[in-house]
């Protein structure tokens, strides 16, 4: 499960440069959801999944992950209990390393690391298993470099990695955003395949209105740091990118109207 209570997050505290990135945030994901999270560039989405993993420690608030409270945790130590995938499928492996390094990293996640105790024979049968399923011949590429394989590839490896260890948080940082359209549903499927098949607590950022639409359980939208509508259930059904649009719009309208009263 994740929840934050009132986190707010300000960048350059006091000087000419501040920037105001979350604003009280107040979020329960129950144990086995699956949510998506929208919003425009700067809306707060990846300082949200920043403060999850310890990345950036809020300027107040707390956070609690696997019902325990992480807020001053590091990212190293919250690490045992979230993966994350990255927009760049550079980022989240190495690519000097072979794929078989990479997944013993990820399998010693949060423990004591190092190949030489990670990487035997079971092992080695462990990551060809996982590699098969994926159908793109991966399994037989174990000592190749990381970096010699194809974005999609690469992004479809670093899926696997992030359920080698026993996590119950999965962070997708926009992770597809950076595939071509047939690759980014493949990698979409095989999403839904992980998240459902490890029943993991899951938060995925999407620039994509129809991605969180037909994802997951629950959509949220962040807007200047603050969650303007969550919407999930019987709301959530048959909802359109358009519906979604006059939302934010109705949204919108009435945080004007709040803040003409205030002033007034």
């Amino acid at each position: 499960m994740i929840k934050t209570e009132f986190v707010n997050v300000t960048f350059n505290l006091g000087t000419a440069l501040e920037k105001i990135a979350l604003r009280e945030i107040n979020l329960t994901i129950p144990e086995g959801q699956f949510v998506t999270v929208i919003g425009s560039n700067g809306a707060g989405k990846s300082t949200l999944l920043n403060v999850l993993t310890g990345d950036i420690i809020p300027n107040s608030g707390k956070v609690w992950i696997n019902y325990q409270e992480v807020t001053t945790w590091s990212s190293s130590k919250r690490a045992k209990f979230v993966a994350r995938v990255f927009q760049n499928p550079l980022a989240g492996s190495c690519a000097n390393l072979t794929v078989e390094e990479n997944l013993a990293l990820a399998y010693r996640r949060g423990s004591l690391r190092g190949f030489h105790s990670a990487l035997n024979h079971r092992l080695r049968d462990q990551f060809r298993s996982q590699l098969a399923r994926l159908n793109l011949g991966l399994e037989n590429r174990l000592s190749d470099r990381m970096g010699l394989l194809s974005g999609g590839q690469r992004q479809a490896v670093s899926l696997l990695m992030s359920t080698l260890a026993p996590h119950q948080v999965l962070l997708l940082d926009e992770h597809t955003a950076a595939l071509d359209p047939k690759t980014a549903n493949y990698i979409l499927q095989l999403t839904r395949e992980i998240v459902n098949e490890n029943r993991l607590t899951t938060l995925m950022v999407t620039h994509s209105m129809r991605q969180a639409l037909d994802l997951g359980d629950r959509t949220l939208m962040l807007h200047e740091g603050k969650i303007i509508f969550d919407i999930s259930g019987s709301q959530r059904q048959g909802l359109t990118v358009t519906d979604l649009l006059q939302l934010f719009e109705q949204q919108q309208q009435e945080a004007l109207t709040d803040d003409a009263l205030l002033l007034g």
